[in-house]
């Protein structure tokens, strides 16, 4: 099995550039072809979803539409797979920053009790405890 990194999933998803864009698609037709999978590590989920928020503006609700696609190709293999459906659950219903709600999935999903965090909006969702 084969990782992938971050810029192929947002070629993928982006289709920014066509040629790029089109080679992992072949890649993905390939892999789907040979039965093959590719493992999504979360820090490349995590790294993924700043990318379309910071640099491409694409809209909250449309990243976790995404996220829930990327989820049901069965060529990809995730890291922490429960995480990420428990990251898409909450982030459906709180306007936290994305990247802290998954912090604080991936934490609890280790069995953290919190986050201990100075970020004050973070600090509205349960998963979190200020330090004041």
């Amino acid at each position: 099995m084969k990782a992938l990194d971050t810029n192929i999933l947002v070629r993928f998803v982006t289709k920014d550039d066509k040629a790029q864009a089109d080679k992992v698609l072949s890649l993905f037709k390939e892999a789907e072809h040979r039965g093959e999978e590719f493992w999504i590590p979360l820090v490349v989920v995590l790294e993924m979803i700043w990318v379309l928020e910071a640099v491409y503006r694409i809209p909250r609700e449309k990243i976790l539409e995404v996220l829930r696609d990327l989820l049901d190709l069965p060529i990809l293999k995730f890291e922490s797979r429960s995480v990420i459906i428990s990251f898409l659950n909450v982030a459906l219903k709180s306007r936290i920053d994305l990247s802290d709600i998954l912090i604080a999935c991936s934490a609890k999903w280790a069995g953290c009790q919190k986050v201990i965090t100075f970020d004050r909006r973070a600090a509205r969702l349960e998963l979190f405890e200020l330090l004041g």
